[in-house]
């Protein structure tokens, strides 16, 4: 939570904006195992994090993508926008923008958010358990979107 003092000197705690980024390639998709000293280290997550300052959501999930992959990325298209703050291990109540989009080129190495990065064949994914944050509810619901086309974005 973001501790904010306002004009009329009243305090209150806000939420967070991040993104969350599905990618793909080939018919796979891109995970990373989150550093062991991060909240959910160990496990298995899409690339994300916060958006910053002066920085559309768009920006974020390709710089975030490029920061925790080293992989540049075309077509970025908003799936579902996740304002619940009562989801699985989400202590901070964040506001999540999850995209998916197209990798293209291996441009660099992931920082040290991120301890290793795999594709993953859409029939052999972590198990649930493994997965970070609530991000094992975006796979399936992105799988399910690939089955049935609904309209987008999802909002909630």
């Amino acid at each position: 939570m973001i501790n904010c003092t306002f004009e009329n000197g009243n305090k209150s705690s806000l939420r967070h904006v991040v993104v969350d980024t599905i990618v793909l390639k080939d018919n796979k998709v891109l995970l990373v195992k989150r550093a062991r000293k991060l909240i959910e280290g160990g496990k298995w997550a899409l690339a994300g994090g916060y958006v910053e300052r002066d920085e559309t959501t768009e920006q974020a999930a390709a710089r975030e993508t490029l920061e925790e992959t080293g992989w540049e990325i075309k077509d970025l298209t908003l799936f579902r926008v996740n304002d619940n703050p009562n989801r699985r291990h989400e202590d901070r109540q964040n506001i999540v923008f999850v995209y998916f989009c197209t990798a293209t080129k291996k441009v660099g190495e992931a920082d040290w958010e991120s301890d290793e990065q795999k594709w993953f064949n859409w029939s052999n994914l972590p198990a649930f358990d493994d997965l970070a944050f609530g991000h094992s509810d975006d796979i399936n619901l992105y799988r399910k979107y690939l089955e049935e086309s609904f309209p987008l974005p999802i909002i909630g």
